[in-house]
């Protein structure tokens, strides 16, 4: 009967959305409060019945409910209750209506908590997201039912991909689509304003929580994602420029280009239409994933491979909304004329130079996933873009946009002294040098120092740089050269804004990122090999003794769990109890890693076959890996800090005539 309730309640939905999108229309067009009331009160209707439809699905999952084909398809009674509950949107049906639910609880969001927001211009931003609500409820609804019923009911489920059963993937689908689909809200206000005509700093102080709020999610549904590769697949690829990878990345980066634009609008009245038009390209892009990850097209442990048919209605949808959405811009980017004036060595000019880097390297990304697939398409040649693509090509640019990152907070607005800003980073740029030269100079003793590619010491030296040069603006702002660290100068820490240390520690997050990469990429030490028991491997300044390999049933699979003494300098340090699993329903073998962060970096190991030389083993020592996701944290959170709370200076600067004058 629940499941009964699920359906009828995603139909209801659909006319909800309908006429969420039809108030919202005639509302802001006729300038009707009574339709725009309605707006909002459907919005919040379609939310709590998407809700409804997506407890029935998840309460069908946890008591096995093999009448619903879903269910019967990725479940099974001998399932762990966390692996059933994710079960829910492990497939491309259950996923599909955790997008849905997102969707619709982004319009009621926006409908509670935008009372503040004018009511025609609410009106409008709704109506959008409704029509993007009945977009992709009808293709729920008629081409990926997941309350669709099976005869005769199986007395057993299939199961779901044992790579999917693991706490950080359970985590990682609900954090990606609260940022893919959180997006969709800017790609609202973006309609909205431009349907009318008008894009102001107000504007910007409007759209910028949600679209932070929207890449912070998305950050935690990124790392999160890399996390699970990184202990999951067995040999420790934290990142693999998979076309589906490269499907969430693609609208970080355009979302995190959309933040920095959002900044100048706020404060200077400029990138009026190169705001909205990343606006609408951050939510197209998370739109291209979806049809990308559900077209068939790809065969990746990330996507839902599934008939063409369905993917062809997702392009046709993603075509009607880009190009209607473009359509747009393009009659009315005429009329957004910017009025605020700066000369290109300012905070403007810095942040021109980070949002043109970012869409040359998001350029990169895209050309690099979708060229492959578009030549398999028209000629049926099949060719194969990976790692070096990437790392040739969208590497350099990500290293010259943290080098601009480093010196960007410093600038001043509309106009920066130079001499004033190269004295404030002069102390960063020595010591990054040295850190490069250290670098070199003190690799360990597993790498010939020659040998360090030139890249890995940018690496090194970028992420030094950053995380000085912040501490040169922090010191700056709170004058420490003038008062040291007298009472004044802690007032003053105190008094900084919730938004600059939100800022502040997202780019410091990126630099811890930078230099987990560089440090693990570079001097990590692999050993694959074969042990007997009681045999000793050396990794680095490791130890590892295979001291036992034996049997065990965990709840749903059997598993060989290898136990390895680790020590170092005599001194015994750790116990590392890798698996190999495997599953039954459905029958797969996995391997589970044993992975103990420290301080200084990762003790990794797997355990593979038995053979005639000993067990075959997997061994690593990567310098500073876990700071990767510790940064990815920093980042995330940056943003969350920096929500709700309006700039004191968020008012335009003068403009025109005046501030022409002004730069004379």
């Amino acid at each position: 009967m629940i499941a009964q309730w699920g359906h009828a309640a995603l139909w209801i939905a659909l006319a909800l959305s309908a006429a969420q999108a039809l108030f919202g229309f005639v509302g802001a067009r006729r300038g009707m409060v009574r339709r725009v009331a309605m707006t909002d009160r459907s919005a919040r209707l379609a939310a709590g019945l998407c809700t409804l439809a997506f407890l029935s699905l998840m309460v069908s999952y946890v008591v096995s409910d093999f009448s619903l084909l879903n269910v019967a398809t990725n479940s099974h009674t001998g399932k762990p209750l966390l692996y059933k509950i994710s079960g829910t949107w492990g497939n491309h049906e259950g996923s599909m209506l955790l997008w849905i639910l997102v969707l619709t609880l982004a319009g009621a969001a926006v409908a509670g908590f935008g009372s503040k927001l004018p009511p025609l211009f609410r009106a409008r931003v709704l109506a959008v997201q409704g029509g993007l609500g009945i977009g992709f409820l009808l293709f729920l609804l008629l081409t990926s039912n997941p309350f669709a019923r099976i005869t005769p009911i199986p007395a057993q489920g299939r199961g779901l991909n044992p790579l999917l059963q693991d706490p950080g993937l359970a985590l990682h689908p609900p954090f990606l689509y609260l940022g893919y689909v959180g997006f969709s809200i800017a790609f609202s206000f973006a309609v909205a304003a431009l349907w009318e005509g008008k894009i102001t700093p107000a504007w910007a102080r409007w759209v910028r929580p949600w679209t932070l709020a929207a890449w912070a999610m998305l950050t935690i549904g990124i790392g999160l994602g890399s996390w699970w590769a990184y202990y999951e697949l067995g040999w420790g690829g934290w990142w693999f420029w998979d076309p589906v990878e490269n499907a969430s990345f693609m609208p970080w980066l355009a979302g995190t280009a959309l933040l920095h634009s959002i900044a100048v609008l706020e404060k200077r009245d400029a990138f009026k239409a190169w705001t909205v038009l990343l606006a609408l390209l951050t939510f197209s892009l998370s739109m291209l994933g979806t049809f990308l990850v559900r077209s068939g097209i790809l065969t990746s442990v990330h996507a839902f491979a599934v008939d063409p048919e369905r993917g062809l209605y997702i392009l046709s949808f993603l075509a009607l909304v880009v190009g209607g959405a473009l359509a747009l811009f393009a009659l009315r980017a005429g009329s957004l004329q910017a009025t605020g004036a700066y000369r290109l060595f300012s905070r403007e000019g810095g942040l021109m130079a980070n949002n043109l880097l970012a869409a040359t390297g998001l350029a990169t990304v895209l050309i690099g996933t979708i060229y492959p697939l578009a030549l398999d398409a028209a000629t049926g040649q099949k060719i194969s873009v990976g790692p070096p693509f990437f790392e040739a090509t969208f590497v350099p640019i990500a290293m010259l946009l943290i080098l601009v990152m480093g010196a960007g907070p410093l600038l001043a607005w509309r106009r920066a002294d130079g001499p004033a800003l190269l004295q404030r980073l002069q102390v960063a740029g020595i010591l990054a040098g040295i850190a490069a030269l250290a670098g070199w100079a003190f690799a360990p003793v597993t790498s010939e120092a020659a040998d360090v590619p030139l890249i890995s010491l940018f690496g090194l030296a970028l992420s030094v740089w950053v995380l000085l040069a912040l501490g040169t603006d922090v010191a700056t702002r709170i004058r420490i050269k003038d008062d040291g660290f007298s009472r004044a100068t802690w007032a003053r820490l105190i008094r900084q804004p919730r938004r600059y240390w939100g800022m502040t520690l997202s780019h410091a997050g990126v630099a811890v990122v930078v230099l987990a990469i560089t440090m693990s990429a570079t001097w990590e030490v692999e050993v694959l090999d074969r042990l007997r028991l009681g045999e000793t491997a050396d990794v680095g300044p490791y130890s590892f003794t295979l001291t036992g390999a034996q049997p065990v049933l965990g709840p749903n699979y059997s598993a060989i769990r290898g136990h390895f003494d680790v020590a170092r300098a005599g001194r015994q340090v750790a116990t590392l109890s890798p698996e190999t699993r495997t599953y039954l329903n459905p029958p797969m073998e996995t391997t589970e890693a044993a992975i103990l962060p420290l301080f200084g970096g990762d003790l990794f190991a797997v355990i593979g076959d038995a053979g005639e030389g000993g067990w075959a083993v997997r061994l690593y020592t990567r310098p500073l890996m876990s700071w990767l996701w510790a940064g990815c944290l920093m980042v995330a959170f940056g943003g969350l800090l920096s929500i709700g709370r309006k700039s004191s200076s968020a008012a335009p600067q003068p403009s025109g005539a005046a501030a022409q004058a002004a730069l004379a």
